[in-house]
């Protein structure tokens, strides 16, 4: 059993060093500060180092997380409403690439040909049977859900971690259903490549918000 004047005498050293935090680090401005001696030196300067833990840190992460979370769900938002006037984007397109209505003579770039095919297809389908537009309607919903999933990490990215997770297993199964069922569908390769481009670019901002979440979790 220790004695009391052993106790009170351990105890003097822990007061010393709290008084020395509470002088240094008011509460209400630092309340987490790491201290620690330099050595006894000819003045016995006392160094004071921020810990990483300490609220501004933790602010400038949490920060950081919700900028590139709201980037992902701004392309989220932007894919779902760009999938309502497919047959106005795809003709936006041939005119930027400046495609000719009919195929020229001397031909041209694989890849006018491919837009001219989806434009009149589109064109077609919407003439003749409207309803097959539905799909894509229902594509472009799906989007605008996902996208309002993300909102729960960006208001408390710890508690709802798994929502990342999630839109990495997503954002990874964007490659395999494009390069199996692109072929399928008659997609051209370039634009298969394209299509898990969409994946790749996607998965880098969850993938640095579940960095600086572990770097939450640590801390708390």
């Amino acid at each position: 059993m220790v004695e009391r004047g052993q106790l009170g005498r351990s105890q003097q050293p822990l007061r010393k060093s709290q008084k020395v935090k509470d002088a240094l680090y008011p509460q209400n401005l630092c309340p987490i500060h790491r201290i620690a001696m330099s050595g006894k030196g000819d003045r016995g300067m006392i160094v004071v180092s921020p810990s990483r833990s300490e609220p501004g840190h933790l602010q400038s992460v949490l920060q950081k997380t919700r900028i590139w979370l709201g980037l992902f769900i701004l392309g989220l938002v932007l894919s779902g409403l760009t999938a309502f006037p497919l047959e106005r984007e795809t003709d936006l397109l041939n005119r930027v690439f400046h495609v000719a209505a009919v195929a020229p003579a001397g031909g041209e770039p694989v890849l006018n040909t491919w837009l001219r095919r989806v434009h009149q297809g589109i064109v077609n389908t919407n003439r003749d049977y409207p309803f097959m537009a539905y799909g894509t309607d229902w594509l472009a919903f799906a989007h605008l859900v996902i996208a309002i999933a993300f909102i729960g990490p960006l208001r408390d990215p710890v508690r709802n971690k798994w929502v990342l997770v999630f839109g990495v297993f997503a954002c990874l199964g964007v490659l395999p259903l494009a390069l199996i069922a692109g072929p399928i569908r008659g997609i051209p390769p370039y634009w298969r490549l394209i299509d898990c481009s969409f994946g790749i670019i996607g998965v880098i901002p969850l993938l640095i918000c579940l960095r600086y979440v572990r770097q939450l979790e640590q801390q708390n």
